[in-house]
């Protein structure tokens, strides 16, 4: 540790960091030996990964040969080493000749790349965690950027240990053929199922890793669909559901969740208009809830960031995540420098969001609001192109889902409760298109299965 300008400075210490000297040398003897090696190696393996220094020098004057398409041997990488005035650097000849003597097993070269990469990740954790205490110690830097340098710096070294391996045709049919089997010997959905059966019907559940857009105008009933999702997940899997919602507040959310549990009114509710039945019902419906695995997150201005470091948390105190709802897209904000260009920064959400949803293999539901252009048509079904900056994320999404109720537009043609709605499949890269039937109850606000003979 330094003083220097009345600043603490820490250092790394003087003893050595993570290597593994005898497996560095056998990765390099292979790639001597074997152009395939090379090619195995480049996927994951840069100079830094080597801990020493003429290591790292031998290794990229091969890849600089390779990618000149030089022929690759003891000899040539020699002459190489010497025409750039490596040679000295690395320690001359001889340490070439040293590598030699080792005798390389290709079947374990993978093995040996992941000893030296495990070390490299260690050596990176350690500077890291360095760097992180260093700028703890000057004040004039706001501690919400060392926090969050340090998430994304940290997030970075876990998505390189989770990085999984090339898998060859013969391993992806091999475990395809047992998903197979396995879904022959237990016939159910493979997705988490929303319980609205037509809907599962065409989905077979929502997807692992699947991003799933669900779109209508203000006041069609996204948000209290999404509810019923959530109702229903919660109750048959008991997983945990995590809703980050940007338009309401969680009071108004657990407001809007008692009401359609209960049957009373939020009007009633808010009010405390409440008979001696209903106290009963409340209290049941609480109790069951408190036990359930639910989370909402209120956080005004949540970045995609913010999300990813919340589902980590959770993740390590729950092991699993169903499902995860955002309300709603167009409220939320990128990670990165602001863009004039919203279509651009919202292409960048949604991309971030899919790259999640892939990363932690958990179905994201994101809300999205409708373009004004429905307005303006006779027919005001909703089609893709309605899409609030429609392009990036018709791109990006997995499934695209559209709520429309005609009594929304036309409220004067019948005072029922409850009335007709409809869930279109706009986008499936999976599976067909298609039209779900639903009823909507319009107080409490509650979609339901329509019956079977309807």
């Amino acid at each position: 540790m330094k003083n220097t300008d009345n600043q603490v400075q820490f250092s790394l210490p003087k003893t050595p960091l993570p290597h593994n000297f005898v497996a560095e040398k056998i990765v390099l003897s292979c790639l001597l030996i074997n152009y395939e090696a090379i090619e195995i190696t480049m996927k994951t393996v840069q100079a830094e990964t080597f801990y020493f220094i003429n290591h790292q020098e031998i290794y990229k004057a091969i890849i600089e040969m390779y990618r000149k398409k030089v022929p690759i041997n003891v000899f040539s990488v020699n002459d190489f080493l010497k025409e750039t005035g490596c040679l000295k650097k690395i320690g001359g000849t001889k340490v070439l000749l040293e590598l030699l003597n080792q005798i390389p097993n290709l079947v374990y070269l993978e093995e040996y790349i992941q000893l030296i990469q495990d070390k490299f990740l260690r050596r990176a954790l350690i500077n890291l965690g360095y760097e992180a205490i260093n700028s703890a110690y000057i004040t004039n830097i706001p501690l919400e950027k060392i926090l969050n340098d340090f998430e994304k710096k940290s997030f970075a070294l876990t998505n390189e240990l989770t990085k999984e391996k090339q898998f060859t045709t013969a391993e992806l049919f091999s475990t395809v053929f047992l998903e197979l089997k396995q879904k022959a010997l237990k016939p159910d959905l493979p997705g988490i199922a929303s319980g609205f059966y037509n809907l599962d019907a065409l989905t077979q559940g929502f997807q692992k890793s699947d991003l799933i857009i669900l779109a209508g105008r203000p006041s069609m009933g996204k948000t209290a669909f999404v509810l019923n999702l959530t109702e229903n997940i919660l109750k048959q899997y008991k997983l945990p559901v995590v809703f980050f919602s940007l338009e309401m507040s969680k009071e108004q959310l657990i407001y809007r969740l008692l009401s359609n549990e209960t049957g009373i009114s939020q009007t009633r509710l808010k009010l405390g208009n409440l008979y001696k039945e209903d106290w009963y019902e409340l209290k049941e419906r609480i109790q069951e809830y408190s036990q359930l695995p639910f989370f909402i997150d209120d956080q005004p201005n949540l970045t995609t960031l913010n999300i990813r470091s919340r589902i980590k948390k959770i993740l390590f105190e729950q092991n699993k995540i169903g499902l995860i709802i955002i309300d709603y897209l167009q409220l939320l904000l990128s990670s990165k420098t602001k863009s004039e260009n919203r279509v651009q920064e919202i292409s960048q959400i949604t991309r971030t969001l899919k790259n999640i949803a892939k990363e932690f293999q958990i179905p994201i539901i994101a809300l999205s609001q409708l373009s004004r252009n429905v307005e303006g048509r006779v027919n005001k079904r909703p089609v893709l192109s309605d899409l609030r900056e429609s392009g990036s994320i018709e791109q990006d999404a997995d499934l695209v889902l559209m709520l429309y109720r005609e009594n929304y537009y036309n409220s004067t043609t019948t005072n029922e409760n409850i009335t007709p709605a409809e869930l279109i499949i706009a986008k499936h890269r999976n599976g067909p298109l298609g039209v779900v039937d639903l009823l909507f109850q319009d107080d409490p606000t509650k979609f339901f299965n329509t019956l079977p003979n309807s």
